[in-house]
């Protein structure tokens, strides 16, 4: 069950304060509070979805396309395109702490631009 008041769900409703570095009807990608590379980056759909099941189970093609875009032109707007990773965990095993389905996207490069 999705829990209206995680941390993800506030920034969504920008009850949190966020670093964005982009955003569209589809997600919204921002800093890392706690960076595990020069650039790591969270990108988060709009909607409530647990894990990567839950969001592709549940959402319509139109947001599933919308959301790996995202992911797709943050990267390209923080400059690091041909040159990250993506990692989803899901599941507490798996350290998933957040469950608000997102991706971090990392690289050893630096932001395009100052923050």
């Amino acid at each position: 069950m999705y829990d209206t008041n995680n941390v993800f769900a506030k920034i969504l409703r920008d009850e949190l304060p966020s670093k964005r570095v982009f955003e569209n009807e589809y997600a919204i990608a921002f800093q890392n509070i706690d960076p595990r590379a020069k650039t790591h980056v969270l990108v988060i759909p709009r909607g409530e979805y647990t894990d990567v099941y839950d969001f592709t189970t549940r959402a319509n093609a139109e947001t599933q396309i919308g959301f790996w875009r995202a992911v797709r032109d943050t990267a390209d707007a923080l400059g690091i395109n041909g040159n990250f990773r993506i990692v989803a965990n899901t599941g507490a095993g798996a350290g998933q702490s957040v469950f608000h389905f997102h991706v971090h996207l990392m690289s050893d490069e630096k932001f395009k631009t100052d923050f």
